[in-house]
C-alpha cells in the first residue's frame, strides 16, 4: 500500500538566524541561532530523513537513488529540488546565485533558481531584489566601490507575498521575515556584501565572492512577470504561482484547504508539500494520515490521487525536469 513519505528536517545554524522555527512550528531545535529548516532535502549538506513506510530510516538522497520508482524513474541523477523554511532574525547577506552552466563548471553542482512564499513579515519589512546598474562595467564599479545604496533595489514585502528569484538575481531576505523557499538543490551562494559582520565562531568576517557575483549577475535587472492564477474548489482555493516556461525547474502552488479537496498529479510526477498553517488529513488508498502545521512530505509518483481535508495552508511544488 503506497503512502506519503513524511520527512524529518535538518536544521542549519546561521549568523542571521533566530528561534522562530521553534516558536512558530514547534520544532526541536539545536542551541544557537537557527536560520534554516531544510525540510525536503537530498543535498549532502543537510539531507532530510524518511520517517515512515518501507523507506523509513533512509535519507532522501538514498531513497531517490535506491528507489527511483517513487520519483517516476527520473533522468536527473540528483534529487532536483530543496524546500526550506528561513528565519531571518537579522538580514541575510546580499547575494546572487549562478545558473546551471556556471555552477557545474565552477562548483560541480546545480545552479540555483529559487522562490519565496512569505509566511510572516514584520511591519515595514523589505527585500533586496535586483539592482540599478545598466551595464556589467557599471555593476562591477559599484560593487568594487561598495556603492550599495546606488546599486541595490529595495522592495517592500508583506505576509502572503510570493517572490520568484531566477539565478543571476541579486537578492536578500531582510530582518523580520519568515519564508518558505523552494529552490534547485544547490548550496552555492556568492556574497556581495555582508554588513561587515564578524562570525562569532571564527572571529572573522564571512568570505565575499565579488568577481563571481559580477560574472553571474544578470545585467540589466529584469523583473519576472508572474502569471499568478487562482482556482476555487468549493470553499478551498488553489493558487498557481509559477509554472514553465517562466520557471524551467519547478512549479509551485498554494493549497488553501477548507473541507475536502481531491488532488492529483500527472503520471510520473511526484509532489513536495509543506503544511505552513492549520491542520487536517490526507487520504491515500483508504488510509488516512493526520497533517499539522510544520509537517513536510512527498507524494510519490505511484500515488495518482489523494483527498485533503481540514483547515490548512500547504505550499506544494513539483520538479519540471523529469
Amino acid at each position: 500500500m503506497m503512502e506519503p513519505l513524511f520527512l524529518k528536517s535538518y536544521f542549519q545554524a546561521k549568523i542571521w538566524g533566530g528561534r522562530k522555527l521553534e516558536t512558530e512550528f514547534g520544532y526541536e531545535l539545536p542551541a544557537g541561532k537557527i536560520g534554516e529548516c531544510w525540510a525536503i532535502s537530498a543535498h549532502p549538506h543537510g539531507p532530510s530523513t524518511v520517517l515512515n513506510g518501507p523507506l523509513a530510516g533512509l535519507n532522501l538522497a538514498e531513497a531517490y537513488t535506491q528507489h527511483p520508482e517513487y520519483f517516476g524513474n527520473p533522468k536527473s541523477k540528483v534529487f532536483p529540488l530543496l524546500t526550506k523554511i528561513l528565519d531571518a532574525e537579522a538580514s541575510l547577506s546580499v547575494q546572487v546565485h549562478p545558473d546551471n552552466d556556471y555552477a557545474e563548471a565552477h562548483e560541480h553542482e546545480l545552479g540555483k533558481t529559487e522562490c519565496w512564499y512569505i509566511i510572516k513579515a514584520d511591519p515595514d519589512s523589505y527585500l533586496i531584489y535586483g539592482h540599478h546598474a545598466k551595464s556589467r562595467a557599471e555593476l562591477a564599479d559599484w560593487i568594487n566601490q561598495g556603492q550599495w545604496e546606488k546599486l541595490l533595489r529595495k522592495v517592500p514585502v508583506k505576509t502572503g507575498d510570493f517572490i520568484y528569484v531566477p539565478s543571476g538575481t541579486i537578492h536578500a531576505l531582510n530582518k523580520g521575515i519568515l519564508a518558505l523557499e523552494t529552490q534547485q538543490s544547490s548550496d552555492t551562494t556568492y556574497r556581495l556584501y555582508d554588513y561587515d559582520r564578524v562570525d562569532q565562531a571564527t572571529g572573522q568576517k564571512r568570505a565575499l565572492h565579488l568577481q563571481q557575483s559580477i560574472d553571474v549577475t544578470t545585467v540589466p535587472f529584469k523583473q519576472p512577470r508572474l502569471n499568478i492564477q487562482k482556482k476555487q474548489l468549493g470553499a478551498s482555493e488553489i493558487t498557481s504561482y509559477v509554472q514553465p516556461p517562466l520557471s524551467p525547474f519547478f512549479s509551485v502552488w498554494q493549497w488553501d484547504i477548507h473541507g475536502e479537496v481531491i488532488g492529483q498529479h500527472e503520471q510520473g510526477a511526484y509532489t513536495l508539500a509543506s503544511v505552513i498553517s492549520g491542520n487536517g488529513s490526507i487520504k491515500v488508498d483508504q488510509q488516512v494520515f493526520p497533517l499539522q502545521k510544520g509537517q513536510h512530505f512527498i507524494l510519490p509518483a505511484q500515488i495518482s490521487q489523494w483527498i485533503l481535508d481540514g483547515n490548512m495552508q500547504i505550499i506544494a511544488s513539483e520538479s519540471t525536469e523529469n
